[in-house]
């Protein structure tokens, strides 16, 4: 009895403690706050968030033909394991960096590595390609609270100027994860098979929840804002899933004809009345000011269209080399390339440019290097041991374009709206990743064989040209000093 009294009257935590719990900030220990090195131990933890998101894109694409196989679907629905997660990417990346500008960029962090680790799980666990495809919107909520945040707890742990630096680090651990994914994936699917692709996030998951909870600094100067928008949140998703959708239907998905064009004008209505509500709405998804406002909208094209030429050759390449029997090992061989490009110029750029080069010169050349590859890549043949050539050189121009891109549209955000801000760089990260998934699908479908690869190609090259013209000085019109009395 007086056991069974003592387990009654045992005091338990309360649910305002609770809540406290797990909505609170932990900080961290004096140890690591007063570190010298304390800034690049938050950027260290951010890359594996920066890791595993990039880890988990380069890896999918290499289990496209084993699902095609296991749940009999054409390649069009088989993209849709990347695109219902890049769809959800794209409508709650700025909804969530505005949240976690109220609510701490820290706490949402965390949350996002724990989400996205169970998701990883049961995709690994999935039955059928339809319940792969939800587990991949679950990952994606993870993944959005993960990414939404990167940038902007980068920016406000670096010193003022080791920004560049900072970034080009986290630019590091996306690589690193794009340059491991090919060859782990390869590895994995041509041994263990598909489910171990998302089985390996589960590990680095929990690493990462440990190192955060430790690592991270609380987040400082919270903003309190109205509530989110979830209209143009709906209107936003709306418009890219019918965008996307339309294109797949064009690539063979299994739907009426018909339905093309009517998607494409449901994307149309859904895109102009997103648009009209921003302009109106009094706490906006998307702050159309900011992108009127110098370097912010340019910047945020040019990145769309660099992660774009990025992710398309994910895509193009293990298609090509299956067509001369690539093994899944060699094919992640071949592409690997590609992000150890990425990796060398985004850590050594800084060390190797000249010095007196600011970041407008570096995106420049990054996207000059861009259309120089692609061109490479459409003129030269597609076979395994010419491909790296073309893939290396693009890496290393990407590795240039992205991060200096990235850190001039940051430093044009101001300090408190760095997490929406933040949210907007990866939300055209995620859309251009989805449009290169799908253009590249489009361009294979239409056109069969080589002729199909090199369309694809020439897709990818001219969304380089838009990147370069977008870092091309604005011609001014300069007063003629003498002009010519005859004209």
């Amino acid at each position: 009895m007086a056991l069974s009294e003592h387990r009654q009257h045992r005091p338990r935590p309360s649910a305002p403690r609770l809540r406290t719990l797990l909505t609170t900030e932990r900080p961290r220990p004096d140890a690591v706050r007063e570190h010298p090195w304390a800034w690049r131990l938050a950027v260290g933890t951010v890359c594996f968030g920066a890791f595993m998101g990039q880890l988990d894109a380069s890896i999918v694409t290499l289990t496209y033909h084993s699902l095609r196989t296991e749940f009999h679907s054409s390649l069009a629905g088989v993209e849709w394991v990347s695109l219902a997660y890049l769809l959800a990417l794209v409508a709650l990346l700025v909804p969530v960096g505005r949240l976690s500008d109220v609510h701490g960029r820290k706490l949402m962090y965390l949350y996002g590595f724990a989400v996205f680790t169970a998701a990883s799980a049961a995709c690994g666990l999935a039955p059928t390609l339809a319940a792969l495809v939800g587990f991949r919107v679950v990952q994606a909520v993870g993944a959005a609270l993960m990414q939404a945040n990167s940038v902007a707890l980068v920016t406000t742990s670096a010193p003022p100027g080791r920004m560049r630096a900072a970034l080009g680090i986290q630019a590091a651990g996306q690589a690193i994860g794009l340059a491991l994914g090919p060859t782990v994936g390869g590895a994995l699917v041509a041994t263990l098979g598909w489910r171990w692709v998302f089985g390996v996030n589960v590990p680095i998951g929990i690493a990462a929840l440990v190192a955060g909870h430790y690592l991270l600094p609380r987040t400082r100067g919270c903003v309190r804002t109205s509530r989110i928008d979830t209209t143009g949140v709906l209107l936003l998703a709306t418009a890219t899933t019918g965008a996307l959708l339309a294109l797949s239907v064009a690539s063979g998905l299994g739907l009426p004809g018909w339905s093309t064009a009517a998607l494409l004008g449901l994307a149309g209505l859904a895109g102009w009345a997103f648009v009209r509500r921003q302009a109106r709405c009094a706490n906006p998804l998307v702050d159309l000011t900011l992108l009127r406002s110098g370097r912010i909208g340019p910047g945020l094209l040019a990145g769309l269209c660099g992660y774009l030429v990025l992710f398309g050759p994910l895509v193009l390449v293990p298609v090509v080399l299956s067509w001369h029997g690539a093994t899944p090992l060699a094919t992640g061989l071949v592409l690997t390339a590609l992000p150890v490009g990425f990796a060398l110029a985004a850590t050594t750029a800084d060390r190797l440019l000249p010095a007196g080069w600011d970041d407008t010169r570096r995106s420049r050349l990054g996207a000059a290097g861009c259309v120089a590859a692609l061109l490479l890549l459409t003129v030269l043949p597609q076979h395994a041991a010419l491909l790296p050539y073309p893939l290396a050189l693009l890496g290393l121009a990407l590795g240039t374009f992205i991060p200096a891109n990235n850190t001039l549209v940051m430093r044009a955000v101001p300090s408190t709206s760095a997490g929406t801000g933040g949210g907007m760089v990866n939300m055209t990260r995620g859309l251009g990743t989805a449009i290169g998934v799908a253009a590249v699908t489009l361009a294979l479908h239409l056109v069969p064989g080589a002729g199909g690869a090199r369309t694809a190609a020439l897709t990818l090259l001219a969304f380089a040209v838009l990147a370069l013209a977008t870092t091309l000085p604005r011609r001014r019109p300069d007063p003629d000093p003498d002009p010519d009395p005859q004209d």
